[in-house]
């Protein structure tokens, strides 16, 4: 028997605030990359209007972006198992050549 003790559990409490937690909807995700991240940013595409804006960007280490990729496709894995498989269609017409490539 040993007198070393069990390492305790680490662990995060996570606190969201109400103006976060009520969240953004977003039909349009542009993701760029360079050597030292992941730029994803979150769009709101309305039927017939001529421009849209990024209402969200998240920037990700490629690290976290193969963890986020990895916890997506098993979310997406459980929903179709419980709720039948996601049909996509061919995204409407959207040119994707706004802004600058995301570069570091």
């Amino acid at each position: 028997m040993s007198d070393k003790k069990a390492p305790k559990e680490h662990q995060l409490n996570i606190a969201i605030d109400e103006s976060i937690a009520d969240g953004v909807y977003s039909n349009l995700a542009i993701i760029n990359h360079s050597p030292s991240e992941f730029i994803v940013d979150f769009i709101t595409v309305m039927p017939g209007a001529p421009k849209a804006r990024v209402k969200s960007r998240v920037i990700l280490t490629p690290e976290h972006a193969k963890r986020f990729y990895k916890a997506l496709g098993e979310n997406i894995h459980r929903y179709e198992s419980s709720h039948g498989t996601i049909t996509t269609n061919e995204p409407p017409p959207i040119p994707l050549n706004f802004g600058p490539t995301g570069e570091a």
